[in-house]
């Protein structure tokens, strides 16, 4: 039986990332393991990263996270020097970095790898 999810992301750079991680997510891995980066974030979740030459060639989210507050973390990780991407395609437009659609609101930054990240917000 399948039990425990977890998101596996690619980096150049192992120790660039582990810094990116660190000093603009406040993140530390809780075990390495093999060469892998094991991060569990207090939502109880597991995200790896491990060393590979195929980083930062995807152009999809790979990872995401939710939050009840997406404008004070956006603030509070553009204070940490995140980027937000800004989008102008059919069926999607971002205003200040965020896209709001019917039932969330969502924005994706790039960690130091090329991943693309994305934290989302539930419309109340």
């Amino acid at each position: 039986m399948l039990k425990e999810l977890h998101t596996v992301l690619p980096a150049a750079d192992l120790q660039r990332a582990r810094t990116f991680y660190h000093d603009k997510l406040g993140m530390d891995p809780q075990d390495e393991v093999d060469g892998v980066l094991v991060y569990r974030p207090d939502s109880g979740a597991q995200f790896e990263l491990y060393e590979t030459a195929n980083a930062g060639t995807a152009q999809n989210t790979q990872m995401g996270w939710m939050t009840d507050d997406l404008d004070s973390e956006m603030a509070t990780m553009r204070e940490h020097g995140i980027v937000f991407e800004e989008y102008d395609v059919p069926g999607m437009k971002t205003v200040n970095g965020v896209a709001t659609g019917d039932a969330m609101r969502s924005a994706w930054f790039r960690d130091s790898e090329g991943n693309f990240i994305c934290i989302s917000e539930m419309k109340r």
